[in-house]
């Protein structure tokens, strides 16, 4: 697999079937900027799905958006913020949609930046306002039927 490298940051939207990029991936990715010598922090976050919510177990969730282009172009506006706000080197953010069992990576963000505070504060902040922001349905498939969660859930 070949990451896009340079100025060009790793931000996208994928079908669950039509591309696989690790949080490992998204790390190597970010080491890879040109800023990272003046870096003392990379965190990274992995959204898997979880297997019980509340009472209920979860057999699948199924995760969509309405207009594939218009959230892609949301997330990257998203992140070119957060990124400016923090004065980060780099911000590589995979969001996965599609169908998905007990495990499976949905989301996945690595940030690398000069001190660990502000790092993980902008790390925080994508994951944030990723989910409350950005326009997802969840379908979250149980043992005692279907709930519908929208954005910000």
């Amino acid at each position: 697999m070949e990451l896009i490298l340079g100025v060009s940051m790793l931000v996208k939207l994928i079908e669950k079937d039509d591309e696989l990029i690790t949080i490992h991936d998204l790390i190597n990715q970010v080491k890879k900027s040109t800023k990272i010598d003046e870096c003392g922090a990379i965190f990274s976050f992995e959204g898997i799905v979880r297997g019980k919510e509340g009472d209920q177990k979860v057999t699948k969730l199924i995760l969509s958006t309405p207009d594939k282009e218009k959230t892609q172009n949301e997330l990257e506006i998203l992140v070119n913020e957060v990124k400016e706000k923090y004065n980060m080197a780099e911000i590589a953010v995979i969001h996965y949609i599609g169908e998905f069992y007990t495990g499976d990576p949905l989301f996945l963000v690595a940030v690398a930046g000069p001190h660990r505070q502000e790092t993980l504060d902008a790390l925080k902040e994508v994951i944030e306002r990723t989910k409350f922001d950005l326009d997802f349905q969840k379908d979250e498939h149980t043992n005692k039927g279907t709930n519908i969660i929208m954005s910000g859930g």
